[in-house]
């Protein structure tokens, strides 16, 4: 049985498009006794774990091309004909090198094990990213992982969070948990939990943010939300306001879908963009005067925390074997902590300041 695709909790998938340069993946010269055939139906025969919707993607794209010309899906292949697939990405063995990675490991059994990556971690490898990574480390200290689906290296990974987002992942050691826990995944029956330090006050103390989450039509990097569904995927977030700084929040969110971003473009959308998040546009004062000592105070604060203020916190699902809802939490980075410091000893000083 093949199960869907476990939706990718806020995925680290854009690592290649910095690049514009394209690298050549194939080359294929056709054959003298070639008789006339599709393109596309000529290369998925020569191609291993290639779709014929991934080749026509890449086909309209002008990343294959016959005799050095872009060509269509329709065209028909001919003797001696040289085909070329070029990809922004460089072509790359897809064994993944064992390295001695520390991982923060805050449970194990024979089945699956939590780990609290941190901040600056990626998880997988991806282009200009192929050593330290989390599978990196992971391939190192467990052997026999689970190391395929659906055609993709992924060693044990059930769901992945960005490179600069700290927090709970769950790891799957046998073939057995990964399908059990990506059938969690895919019907989002997984409690997860996030902390985030977002900008301004929002006017709801609770609430539900739903949209559809798709990459921008603007800029490739980044993931929009388009409110009536028209493009996307459907994204569901609850909130609550936790602690309030006058200029900035402590929120929890939980999240009832797992889409690439899903926090980060979500509360871009509602007008509080998450403190830091360069991709997102809370890297500048968002709130409050950009002058005297707010603006120190809001650049140190950067400095203390230099990324995205995201921590997944905690994670909850039915254990494979046990059948028994289990749920794990952790605590706050050191980072995250001392940003959030600063930011209530700041909320102090203007309460004060009002009420004299």
């Amino acid at each position: 049985m093949q199960l869907p695709d476990a939706p990718e909790d806020e995925i680290e998938d854009l690592a290649s498009a910095d690049s514009d340069e394209l690298y050549e993946h194939h080359r294929i010269q056709v054959d003298k006794g070639q008789a006339l055939l599709r393109v596309d139906k000529f290369l998925m025969d020569r191609l291993p774990n290639v779709t014929r919707n991934k080749l026509q993607d890449a086909i309209k794209a002008e990343s294959v091309r016959v005799n050095g010309k872009p060509t269509k899906a329709s065209y028909k292949v001919k003797p001696l004909d040289v085909i070329t697939v070029t990809l922004a990405n460089p072509p790359r063995d897809t064994d993944v090198v064992p390295e001695n990675i520390p991982l923060n490991i805050v449970y194990e059994d024979e089945e699956l094990m939590m780990i609290n990556k941190p901040a600056g971690m990626v998880v997988h490898p991806a282009y200009n990213n192929w050593s330290g990574t989390l599978v990196n480390g992971l391939v190192y200290y467990l052997q026999n992982l689970p190391t395929s689906r659906n055609g993709e290296i992924r060693p044990g990974l059930v769901h992945r969070i960005d490179k600069d987002t700290s927090g709970l992942l769950v790891i799957a050691k046998s073939e057995f948990a990964m399908t059990y826990l990506a059938k969690q995944f895919f019907d989002h029956s997984i409690e997860r939990t996030y902390y985030a330090i977002v900008w301004g006050v929002p006017a709801q103390a609770k609430g539900t943010i739903v949209g559809h989450i798709g990459r921008s039509v603007k800029d490739r990097k980044v993931m929009a939300v388009y409110p009536e569904g028209d493009f996307g995927k459907p994204a569901v977030t609850h909130y609550e306001v936790l602690e309030s700084f006058t200029y900035c929040s402590l929120i929890k969110c939980n999240l009832e879908t797992g889409r690439t971003h899903q926090i980060r473009a979500h509360m871009k959308y509602m007008g509080h963009p998450l403190f830091n998040d360069a991709t997102y546009g809370g890297d500048k004062i968002l709130k409050g005067q950009q002058t005297g000592s707010y603006k120190a105070f809001v650049q140190n604060t950067f400095d203390l925390l230099p990324r995205q203020a995201l921590h997944a916190k905690s994670l909850g699902f039915i254990h494979p074997t046990t059948q028994q809802f289990v749920f794990f939490e952790s605590e706050l980075p050191s980072d995250f902590v001392a940003a959030l410091e600063k930011w209530r000893q700041y909320g102090e000083v203007l309460q004060n300041r009002i009420q004299s």
